[in-house]
């Protein structure tokens, strides 16, 4: 994996290309001439498919490869604990703040008939799961079903079984071939992903084409802006103050540590996708930060599809939006409750395009709500997309950073008493 990472590579050309590519795309998102904006959805339609299809197999075969080397290892457990334990904290965090912020803007409730609109928006497939239904969705029962399903959850605990196990086997012909496979199958896979960042700048005219459309349209306005103020406000601080301050607690410079993982950032607000980022974000983080290799090629693959703190506060403040609007207030221990809910729903939401609007769609549809408030955001939804996949990146490069530091640490008192 090392070999690819660093093909997989990042340079101020290519961010000059990106950055071109997104001030042509919003320059012309602004004549909002109605032929180009189809266009324009046309192809940020390919793209958003196109990075689904990298993304389920991209985490799958980066968790599996990990721990076939790691699996075997005892510093494997305390890793992942020290990685969900961040997961958690960072993720709950996001939602307080989120929902502090919530309560100081209070956004009123949408009119009727804009409600009623909506209502012809949301996709009708989506709005049939239960809360209980996604739960019972991530425990495998057909190998073949969870990835034509890209039941992300389901699939990393698969791929965490076979890892594992190959890890475990003993060392023989027949897992010599096996591991010679899967890793063969990965070289192949980011070999795809390099020519898709290739062609992405002409993704990125798309995207920043449809951004800028949407936004010189007016369609944030009233209580929809307040509540997409809210929703971008929040991430902006969980983003810019929150997480640097975890990292400076555990003494990490967080300028640094930015720098370093600006290329898996910028990619991620291009792309929507943390797992289509995924590449990137290993590559920056073993050849930029000097992340211990094994903590990168484990932590980042589980984080990509754990740690969604952009994701946890999305769920619960659409959830309070929703219910508000729906005549619905919890309060108190509901509120908790639904903290809880939003936090566990984001661990496993697949790290694609519109993965989180699609889960908070579902577990609406469980309450009850008003579903054409969601069909209300969904024109909107790509500028929130874009913000908190952004923030779930950078959650995970932070992530990163602490356990690296604090795994060198350990071992560095492990050999002082040896």
């Amino acid at each position: 994996m090392t070999d690819t990472n660093k093909k997989i590579g990042f340079n101020a050309k290519q961010m000059c290309i990106w950055l071109a590519a997104l001030i042509v795309g919003s320059l012309l998102g602004m004549l909002n001439a109605g032929w180009l904006n189809e266009f324009f959805n046309f192809i940020a339609t390919v793209y958003t498919r196109l990075f689904q299809f990298v993304a389920v197999p991209t985490i799958a075969l980066a968790l599996t490869t990990t721990l076939i080397s790691l699996g075997a290892k005892k510093n494997t457990g305390r890793i992942f604990v020290n990685t969900f334990a961040y997961t958690l904290l960072t993720s709950f965090t996001a939602v307080i703040v989120g929902y502090i912020l919530y309560r100081i803007v209070a956004p009123e409730n949408l009119p009727v008939d804009m409600v009623a609109m909506g209502a012809s928006e949301v996709p009708e497939n989506l709005g049939t799961l239960s809360y209980y239904d996604h739960i019972l969705s991530v425990i495998p029962n057909n190998i073949l079903s969870s990835y034509l399903n890209g039941n992300v959850l389901s699939i990393l605990i698969i791929s965490a079984i076979v890892g594992m196990a190959l890890a475990f086997m003993p060392e023989d012909e027949h897992k010599k071939a096996l591991v010679n496979v899967i890793f063969g199958a990965q070289d192949l896979l980011f070999t795809v992903i390099r020519g898709l960042i290739w062609t992405l700048p002409v993704g990125i005219v798309a995207f920043a084409g449809q951004l800028s459309a949407q936004l010189s349209a007016g369609v944030i306005v009233g209580s929809l802006g307040k509540y997409v103020a809210v929703i971008l406000g929040g991430n902006l601080i969980q983003f810019f103050v929150i997480l640097p301050i975890f990292l400076l607690i555990k003494g990490i410079n967080p300028l640094h540590v930015f720098r370093c993982m600006l290329p898996a950032v910028l990619m991620a607000l291009f792309t929507k996708s943390s797992a289509a980022t995924l590449p990137v974000t290993v590559a920056s983080a073993e050849n930029n930060l000097k992340a211990k290799p094994e903590v990168a090629h484990f932590v980042l693959p589980i984080c990509c599809t754990i740690n969604m703190n952009g994701c946890a506060a999305f769920i619960f403040l659409t959830s309070l939006f929703v219910m508000q609007n729906g005549g619905i207030a919890p309060t108190g221990t509901a509120i908790i409750l639904w903290m809880v809910v939003a936090v566990c729903s984001a661990i496993g939401n697949a790290g694609v395009p519109m993965g989180c609007y699609f889960l908070t769609l579902s577990l609406m549809t469980g309450v009850h709500g008003p579903l054409g408030i969601m069909g209300v955001i969904l024109p909107i939804y790509t500028i929130i997309d874009m913000v908190e996949t952004a923030e779930n990146v950078w959650s995970d490069c932070c992530i990163c950073a602490i356990v690296s530091k604090k795994m060198r640490k350990l071992e560095e008192s492990e050999s002082q008493k040896a």
